[in-house]
């Protein structure tokens, strides 16, 4: 039998090392997929304590830490709710004139397709609609199970909030005891490197989260006072869906316009709607070029190409929650590898 050659024994080896982390990864994305609320929770009560951990350490210098604890999250409710109760006030106020100007720019659209190039049938949106009624009366029991089963998704995410929040009032009472006890549990060859893997992971997420949400923030205001001054109805709540949209990089802000420019283009026509395009592509540039490197400066640098694919990929992993989870995990993974590789010692 001949002997095997230097080359597939180092890739035999190898490639045995690369099943098994595989399976490991496979095996700790399995755990996470049926214990996601968990993950979920966790997850955002880590965000919880990321903006909030330094108005607490300031509070407690003047007053007992509990206290600040409880002062920073009961301050933070009321201004989170304040905003929600801002929100609503502006639906309810502009509904009637959205849904008035609504049709009227459904009419609009409809003269409009029916000229060249398009030259769509008279009647055809009417007939859309006609069919839409049709569907919602002979899908009536099918819609309701639905609302039913939604009522059920409401409760899981009022409980993944009351655990995030709970979470988060242990972090911000005790966060630093409770990793120093969890350390000082490992064995002294390996406690080291957790901590300075614990130290760059938690470094980098606190800079991405205060640095993502100075960029859905400064989105919002440029979009809600833009919308504002072109007319446009309700943009109070198109804002705020640019804020939540941006926590997806380089995808969830142009969809949240995208959506604003339909609004745009059924209420006020064309032009406006075209304005709102343009809006898309400044604020794009924007981002893209000031605020996103700033906000990667804070944490980690990525290419857009590595934030693109890990947006992609959390998004066919995990829908939504993967889209914003995915780019913060990579930065903080990349943080840690970077870390350790520098505090490696030299082989002689």
């Amino acid at each position: 039998m001949p002997p095997v050659s230097a080359f597939l024994r180092t890739a035999a080896a190898h490639a045995w090392r690369l099943l098994v982390v595989g399976a490991a990864v496979y095996a700790l994305f399995a755990v996470l997929g049926r214990f996601h609320e968990i993950a979920v929770a966790l997850f955002l009560g880590l965000v919880i304590t990321a903006l909030l951990a330094v108005p607490a350490r300031r509070l407690a210098g003047v007053m007992p830490r509990p206290l600040a604890v409880a002062v920073c999250l009961v301050a933070s409710t009321v201004v989170l709710a304040g905003g929600l109760a801002l929100v609503g006030e502006a639906v309810a106020g502009e509904s009637t004139t959205l849904v008035r100007e609504f049709r009227t720019g459904l009419d609009s659209i409809e003269k409009w397709l029916e000229r060249p190039p398009f030259r769509l049938a008279p009647g055809a949106l009417s007939d859309v609609q006609s069919r839409m009624g049709q569907y919602l009366s002979s899908h009536r029991s099918t819609l309701v199970s639905t609302a039913l089963s939604g009522a059920g998704h409401l409760v899981e995410v009022l409980t993944v909030i009351a655990l995030a929040v709970f979470s988060s009032v242990f972090f911000l009472h005790g966060g630093d005891r409770q990793w120093s006890w969890f350390c000082a549990q490992l064995p002294g060859a390996a406690r080291e490197r957790v901590e300075v893997a614990g130290r760059a992971a938690w470094r980098t997420f606190t800079g991405y989260t205060h640095g993502i949400v100075l960029v859905a923030a400064t989105n919002a205001v440029l979009v809600g006072v833009a919308l504002y001054f072109l007319g446009v109805p309700l943009a109070v709540p198109l804002a705020l869906l640019e804020f939540f949209a941006a926590f997806v990089p380089l995808v969830g802000s142009p969809v949240a316009l995208a959506v604003a420019a339909v609004v745009a283009l059924a209420a006020k026509g064309p032009v406006t709607a075209a304005v709102v395009v343009a809006l898309i592509v400044v604020i794009g540039q924007i981002e893209g070029h000031l605020l996103h490197p700033l906000v990667m400066s804070w944490a980690v640098r990525l290419h857009p190409l590595v934030v693109a694919i890990s947006v992609i990929a959390g998004a066919i992993a995990a829908g939504v929650v993967g889209a914003v989870v995915a780019v913060p995990m990579v930065s903080v993974t990349w943080s840690v590898y970077t870390a350790l590789r520098d505090t490696r010692p030299a082989v002689a």
